[in-house]
């Protein structure tokens, strides 16, 4: 399959998705049968050349394939009959159920994890092999977890619409957590041999795009418009420094170290008038303070002279807002480059109890003491974060600075 009719039926699956759910309900069904259409596709469009309406013909697939499933499950007989006898009626093609699928997939009842496989697999169009290797878990795993999150949908009998007003700001923060998540785990890979995964990244900074669009054309997201635009731009601009942050060999290249001149410009410009603009407008939250903090390093000539009292100020800000251990661990570098490395060392141990273990504490206490030239103890705080962490790039650059200190 050549790689535009790929990046075509990636768009095309959840669209097709959306409209046999609202037509039919049962979306366990409803993605098997989507996927079976996108293998057709894939087969005939490359042979053939793409129909006038690819939309429409993968829905028109997909729907038989839909009546077929029904057909193989004697338990389903009432149903198929509903709808064979006209299976292929037009879909209103301009719908946008984009939302509502994706609330669907970041239901209440499923675990995080569910609802990030089911949010990749039924609105990113990733194939389960693509979901499995990217987050390093065996294939069969994944498979598992969609089927589960498939079958909990059912049983919780969700309906394919906005949930009422009262349950709405829930859901749109489960959503835009879940996109985070898949950010997150794209840009700093958690485990394996790469600094991250542009997959991932790629397709986090879609659905928020997408998630951002719709609350600008949905009086009944008005509220959260603010929030949908920090979450875009702290994507964005955090994106925006992927190619610099991977040298020779793999090499995991920190903020301090990196090429600013190889930033991309446009996606830094385009976040910046978004954060900007939701400041202006709309109440704080914890995506814009997030992205604003981008925004000062994107802005920034050189570590040195980046505007640290700002950024503090903007941690002090979003830990009131949405505190927790990783927040204020984020928040030392800052404490250390206004009131020094002394200072910052006190306030890591507030938080280093809850994160203890966690390779990221050592990683930073390391980096604070060889600042104070301390230079034994930084050299046993990267040994144990080198130990610590399951990123093979991390791990070299730890003990890169190992080697670096001890000569």
């Amino acid at each position: 399959m050549t790689e535009p009719v790929e990046g075509l039926l990636r768009e095309l699956a959840p669209q097709a998705l959306a409209a046999l759910v609202r037509r039919h309900g049962d979306f366990d069904h409803a993605e098997d049968a989507v996927q079976e259409a996108l293998l057709d596709a894939a087969t005939q469009w490359r042979d053939s050349g793409l129909p006038a309406n690819p939309r429409g013909w993968l829905v028109t697939v997909a729907t038989r394939r839909l009546v077929e499933i029904w057909r193989r499950e004697a338990s389903r007989r009432r149903r198929e009959e509903s709808v064979a006898a006209d299976p292929v009626a037009p879909v209103v093609s301009g719908t946008d159920d984009s939302l509502e699928l994706l609330l669907l997939c970041c239901h209440p009842a499923l675990t995080r994890p569910s609802q990030v496989a089911l949010t990749l697999r039924a609105v990113g169009g990733l194939a389960t092999a693509e979901i499995a290797r990217a987050f390093l878990v065996p294939e069969a795993t994944i498979a598992q977890r969609i089927s589960r999150a498939k079958a909990t949908i059912t049983r919780s009998g969700a309906r394919f619409e906005l949930p009422p007003d009262a349950e709405l700001g829930t859901r749109i923060a489960t959503v835009a957590a879940v996109v985070y998540l898949i950010f997150t785990e794209g840009h700093t890979a958690s485990s394996g041999p790469a600094v991250g995964r542009a997959d991932l990244t790629a397709e986090s900074i879609r659905l928020a795009r997408l998630l951002r669009d719709r609350a600008g054309r949905d009086d009944r997201l008005a509220a959260h418009r603010g929030e949908l635009d920090g979450l875009l731009a702290l994507l964005l601009l955090t994106d925006a420094r992927s190619a610099s942050r991977v040298g020779d060999g793999g090499r995991l290249v920190p903020l301090a170290e990196q090429d600013r001149s190889t930033w991309d410009r446009a996606r830094i410009e385009e976040g910046v008038e978004l954060v900007t603009g939701a400041l202006r407008r709309s109440p704080l939250g914890p995506y814009q303070l997030q992205a604003a903090i981008a925004a000062v390093h994107a802005e920034a000539p050189s570590t040195d002279r980046t505007d640290w009292p700002q950024i503090l100020a903007l941690y002090d800000l979003l830990v009131a807002f949405a505190p927790g251990p990783m927040t204020s661990l984020n928040r030392i570098v800052a404490v250390a480059m206004v009131h020094g490395e002394r200072t910052a060392l006190a306030e890591l141990e507030d938080c280093a109890a809850e994160l203890a273990g966690h390779h990221r504490v050592h990683s930073v206490r390391g980096h604070l003491l060889e600042r104070l030239g301390e230079t034994a103890a930084a050299v046993e705080q990267y040994r144990l974060a080198a130990r610590a962490t399951l990123s093979v790039p991390e791990q070299r650059y730890l003990m890169t600075r190992v080697q670096a200190l001890t000569g």
